[in-house]
């Protein structure tokens, strides 16, 4: 049985600490998450549609984009042993394939007696703000089983 230490206990966390993370999203990448997601919406998969829509291109699925806040979250703040508990997403601009999205979290509020944490989180490309929304967790205390 692996012992599983988180990057920040929840005793550590402060309002207003910051973690990030960026992934350039690959054909590969849309092709996997269309499969394992089951959103074939060719918007996504057929340039030839996508020309005729308002994008005039593929865009990457927005909750592709999304995802990578789980991966901040799971590995970076406040790291493994973190459980989701709610999500919101505002979706503010499309992404398109081989852009890179940075993932971006905030300790917004924490609630120790609970092993809560609350965040706000957002996803940029170039530094424009993509996605915006907020979540919950469960962190890992030192003191508490969780």
């Amino acid at each position: 049985m692996s012992i599983i230490h988180p990057a920040f206990y929840i005793e550590d966390l402060k309002i207003g600490q910051t973690a990030q993370q960026s992934k350039t999203i690959t054909e590969t990448d849309i092709i996997l998450f269309s499969a394992v997601s089951m959103d074939t919406n060719a918007i996504h998969l057929d340039e030839d549609y996508a020309k005729t829509t308002r994008f005039g291109t593929r865009i990457v699925h927005g909750m592709l984009t999304g995802s990578l806040i789980s991966s901040v979250l799971a590995n970076r703040l406040p790291g493994p042993g973190t459980i989701f508990l709610t999500q919101t997403m505002k979706f503010l601009a499309p992404v398109h394939p081989g852009a890179t999205i940075t993932a971006e979290v905030k300790v917004l509020e924490i609630f120790p007696e609970k092993n809560r944490v609350r965040l706000e989180t957002t996803c940029s490309v170039g530094g424009k703000r993509v996605l915006e929304g907020e979540a919950l967790v469960m962190g890992v205390s030192r003191q508490a089983k969780n």
